[in-house]
């Protein structure tokens, strides 16, 4: 019999629909029901393509034993992290203050009023490693419910309490200036893996809003140093085995220092991210592994995470059936030099140079992730698409890792964003295409009719959690870098109907800091609030950017102040820990840039001269500048207002800071006046 689970849309609760655990969504209903009954609450957190909660669910949830002791002791509430990351946000940090480490699965103990008391992540059926067996936890919290309550609800109620009283040090309402944009970079610098890329050890993330920072400053300032260890970070990436060589896009992170073996899932928040980053290291380079592989990541999201709505799926898990039916992580992506012969014959051990196969392997039983290790070998250009195009063929015939088809907001923010500026830099409107459809899927089934935004769908049905910060900023960041690209005003009004609920529901009034979730919110324990990124920028800060974004396109001073009072917290926080503020750190460089206003008029949209000086303004590199396309007189954009044709030919307008360049109808010019 499926259990409560059954009726829910997101893919990760779907999977635990036939558990005989008896879970609840999170909801008020589930909490009544502990109160009525008089048990703890067991909240199990996690999501799609998370390993260890596939291993745990199967260890546990699906044991039947186990299942009957948690149905009789506790009620238990399943959560979807990527659905609810509020509920996760809270939780997490009681669980990371409790035990000084986090992770997920995420396993937490609670009062009937929420209130957390025992915390955990991953526990074995039996003892192991020094860690109790999943049973002999629920047996400890159980007797202690029962003969300890007491003392159970006092320590509840002191870390509800402790979380409540948990306020960040905002650091004041004023932006950061030269001197901490500076001293940021000096910290990162100091961070650097000068070696292999990256910043800090094993396990190691690509660092893609740092990398936006980097290149910013570096289109800023001229300092070389901060665009070497972008373009040299990027370049170790890209050959490293957590890029895939066959497939395009990027998986979740490295086991190892080197890059050579990845957690092999691929998120689409990672992959609209790195997308963008590797496109704007071509801009400000002319790198041809950075076009490259911009495309092929472009293209993997488009084949593999596109759905039939037109919105992009959450993820790829990282294990697939390895052909015996055994569920292994990266069977779909390894290979041994015997599969190597099977596949090309004489051309294996040319295959096993170019790709860093070895006899003893690179990943598990002698199995290689697939690189593109330096080399001084001369590889025919020709033989080695010929190679990958067989090899991805013969993995096309292997079983696929499963997807998780839930569209969230934020990341379709993200993924908007990449593949417009992708698809007008490199003449794809197959991309801008795609973004457009993924943005018309947001607008038509993710916002009601007061520009509220819900945070998933699936399959073209919304489900019910209330979009957080990232959703609302991350969209609308999307829906700017369309209003560049496209010269459709209408993704500029969206942007603002949006953020005019930043402004109203997310911000405090007094401080200017920014709240994840919205005043009218459900309220938990504490009211989430974090300024730093984590796998993608931190909402405080995206809205920060698309704040400071959409002010440049319309003048609106209310959100050029909100998005200068809410950079306050990257003036505190940028100098001592930039790796994990550097979405406010590119803000910041915008912001100190102008950011610049370029507005592009033509006697009509498809007017080759105008076309051309509308992609020179797309492609400068003054940091966050902001393009508005159209004819003159169009009431598209603030920014065409009064912008005539000089001389009856397309023109171009540069401005910044109330002030502004002469008119040019020269690209030439145009492209100096932002590269400057």
């Amino acid at each position: 019999m499926p259990n409560r689970l059954a009726h829910e849309t997101s893919p990760y609760l779907l999977q635990h629909a036939d558990n005989p655990v008896d879970w609840w969504p999170w909801s008020e209903e589930a909490f009544e029901e502990a109160r009525r009954s008089d048990k703890p609450v067991l909240l199990s957190v996690g999501y799609s393509s998370c390993h260890w909660c596939h291993v745990m669910a199967h260890e546990s949830f699906e044991d039947q034993a186990t299942a009957d002791y948690l149905n009789e002791h506790f009620v238990n509430i399943k959560v979807d992290r990527e659905e609810r990351p509020d509920v996760d946000a809270v939780y997490m940090e009681a669980v990371q203050a409790a035990t000084g480490q986090g992770g997920w699965p995420m396993t937490v103990f609670l009062t009937p009023e929420a209130e957390p008391f025992y915390f955990g992540t991953y526990f074995p059926p039996a003892p192991r490693h020094g860690m109790p067996s999943f049973r002999q936890v629920l047996e400890g919290v159980s007797h202690a419910w029962r003969d300890r309550r007491e003392e159970v609800t006092d320590v509840a109620g002191k870390i509800a309490r402790d979380l409540a009283g948990r306020e960040i040090g905002f650091g004041g309402t004023e932006a950061p200036g030269e001197q901490e944009l500076a001293q940021a970079l000096l910290g990162l610098t100091r961070e650097y893996d000068a070696q292999r890329g990256g910043f800090g050890g094993a396990p190691k993330f690509p660092p893609s809003m740092v990398i936006e920072f980097l290149l910013r400053h570096h289109a800023r300032t001229g300092a070389e140093g901060a665009l070497q260890m972008a373009q040299d970070t990027c370049e170790r990436m890209a050959r490293g085995g957590i890029y895939d060589q066959l497939g395009g896009g990027f998986a979740r992170y490295s086991v190892d220092r080197d890059w050579i073996v990845p957690h092999f899932e691929k998120m689409l928040y990672d992959n609209a991210l790195l997308c963008r980053v590797y496109a704007h290291l071509w801009r400000a380079t002319g790198s041809e592994l950075a076009r490259r592989v911009a495309l092929e990541t472009a293209d993997f999201m488009i084949a593999e995470l596109r759905t039939e709505q037109g919105g992009f799926a959450s993820a790829l898990d990282a294990d697939s059936d390895d052909g015996t039916g055994r569920h292994v992580e990266g069977a779909y992506y390894v290979w041994t030099p015997a599969q190597l012969r099977e596949v090309l014959g004489d051309d294996a051990e040319l295959a096993a140079q170019y790709f860093g196969v070895t006899e003893e392997g690179t990943f598990e039983e002698g199995a290689s992730v697939l690189q593109l290790p330096q080399s001084d070998g001369v590889f025919d250009a020709e033989k080695a698409e010929s190679v990958k195009r067989r090899l991805r063929a013969a993995r096309a015939e292997r079983p696929a890792p499963g997807r998780d088809d839930k569209i969230v907001a934020a990341w379709n923010g993200l993924a908007i964003a990449a593949l417009a500026e992708t698809g007008a830099y490199f003449d794809r409107p197959d991309l801008v295409e795609a973004a457009v459809a993924a943005a018309d899927l947001l607008v038509r089934v993710h916002l009601d009719d007061h520009a509220r935004l819900a945070r998933t769908s699936k399959d073209g049905r919304v489900g019910g959690n209330a979009g957080v910060l990232e959703d609302y900023a991350d969209v609308a960041e999307g829906f700017l870098a369309l209003t560049s690209v496209t010269g459709e005003g209408v993704w500029l009004e969206f942007a603002g109907l949006l953020l005019d609920h930043v402004l109203v529901r997310f911000t405090d009034e007094k401080t200017g800091a920014l709240f994840d979730t919205a005043a009218d919110a459900e309220q938990l324990i504490r009211r989430p609030q974090d300024p730093t990124d984590n796998a993608t920028p931190s909402g405080w800060t995206a809205a920060a950017g698309a704040l400071l974004s959409y002010a440049a396109h319309t003048g609106a001073e209310p959100h050029r102040t909100a998005a200068e009072r809410a950079l306050g917290v990257v003036k505190a926080l940028g100098p001592r820990v930039p790796r994990f503020i550097g979405w406010g750190l590119a803000v910041a460089e915008a912001r100190l840039d102008g950011p610049r206003e370029v507005a592009v008029v033509g006697p009509a949209l498809d007017d080759e001269a105008a076309q051309s000086l509308h992609h020179t303004a797309l492609l400068g590199t003054a940091p966050g500048a902001v393009v508005a396309y159209g004819v003159p007189g169009s009431d598209e954009f603030p920014l065409l207002a009064d912008r005539p044709l000089a001389g009856g030919e397309p023109t171009a307008y540069v401005c910044r800071n109330f002030t502004c360049d002469a008119p040019t109808t020269d690209p030439e010019r145009l492209r100096a006046a932002l590269n400057a």
